[in-house]
């Protein structure tokens, strides 16, 4: 044991420092200035084929053009699946149904910062009894996609 924290204690570590249960068990970008709601919408369109995912759906939300400086402004929402890897874990357990389609959230706020927000698929992973070894790889490679595909969003990249 080298006395490292597994990801899932972090997660708990979290609900008790900020008292959130939803930040725990997000991650989070900052979009980088100057990258607008209608760039990183272009980006994540572009980068999912790369990750072998399917864009199953985008809505955007709302606008609040008058928004205060720490109100939300503007929030955009994507839907993401990798329909093979979908089918494996449904027969695996139903349950994984609730994580389905992933998601990835764009929230800009007044003052202009602007984050994107996805699952972390730490607990989801390996918070139970472990994967079967086919399973768990199609799980790591959907986990990169939704953590990559984000990343690569928030600086504009295509």
């Amino acid at each position: 044991d080298d006395g490292a924290m597994p990801a899932y204690d972090a997660m708990f570590t979290k609900v008790a420092k900020y008292g959130d249960p939803a930040r725990a068990m997000m991650k989070e970008w900052k979009v980088d200035e100057g990258v607008s709601g209608d760039d990183v919408k272009e980006s994540i369109a572009a980068l999912t084929e790369e990750y072998n995912m399917r864009l199953t759906g985008y809505v955007k939300m709302y606008t609040k053009k008058d928004a205060k400086p720490n109100e939300v402004k503007e929030a955009r929402i994507w839907s993401l699946c990798n329909l093979t890897t979908a089918k494996i874990f449904l027969n695996y357990s139903r349950y994984y149904g609730g994580f389905m389609p992933c998601r990835i959230m764009y929230v800009q706020y007044g003052n202009g910062d602007a984050y994107l927000i996805s699952m972390d698929m730490t607990l989801a992973i390996h918070g139970g009894y472990p994967l079967p070894p086919k399973m768990l790889e199609a799980a790591n490679k959907v986990k990169v996609a939704m953590e990559e595909v984000p990343a690569r969003a928030a600086k504009g990249d295509f």
